[in-house]
């Protein structure tokens, strides 16, 4: 499936990264690409900040309301935590100042606006925060385009993406107060 996918951007097929890595960088690859996600070859940026929608989704599920926020908080911060860690090493395996496959700071992203707006019905707080994330984190409205364009290194990687989490949750709240439909 991905096997004769080549990246010109990183120089190799993720086939090739497959069978190059060993031991610690097989896990090190799990991790960075949001246990695989991010090796999906259509929109893996897409498919990783479902990863943050499906853990938003098992916290507001699994603990009482009280916890939420600490424990997306706690997810944020071992995300982020995680990224930084990997970038040095994500940088060398994928050859590439922001590797596609490297996509911790979209699940991060996504985990910005569930910190952020945690109002409204569950199913359309999770698929309206997705959606206006994305758009977000590709349009990359000022600040994030220059954090994109200037930035280097772990911080401007994840930083343009927690901007656009910030922004998405703007949006959600201006949504909930201008459609008190959606509130319900």
């Amino acid at each position: 499936m991905t096997e004769g996918r080549f990246s010109p951007k990183t120089g190799r097929t993720v086939a090739d990264a497959l069978r190059q890595s060993r031991g610690a960088d097989r896990w090190r690859l799990a991790v960075a690409s949001a246990a695989g996600l991010g090796l999906i070859p259509l929109a893996p940026g897409s498919f990783a900040a479902l990863a943050g929608v499906a853990a938003d989704a098992a916290v507001t599920l699994a603990l009482p309301a009280p916890w939420h926020r600490p424990a997306i908080l706690a997810l944020l911060a071992a995300v982020t935590l995680a990224h930084v860690l990997l970038t040095p090493w994500a940088l060398r395996f994928w050859r590439s100042a922001d590797p596609g496959h490297f996509v911790l700071d979209e699940v991060a992203g996504y985990l910005a606006t569930a910190l952020l707006f945690r109002s409204g019905p569950l199913a359309l707080r999770l698929a309206l925060g997705f959606l206006l994330f994305r758009i977000f984190d590709i349009v990359k409205i000022p600040p994030a385009r220059q954090v994109d364009r200037k930035m280097h290194g772990a911080l401007g990687i994840v930083l343009d993406d927690l901007i656009s989490g910030a922004y998405a949750a703007l949006a959600l709240a201006a949504l909930w107060r201008f459609i008190p439909a959606l509130a319900r």
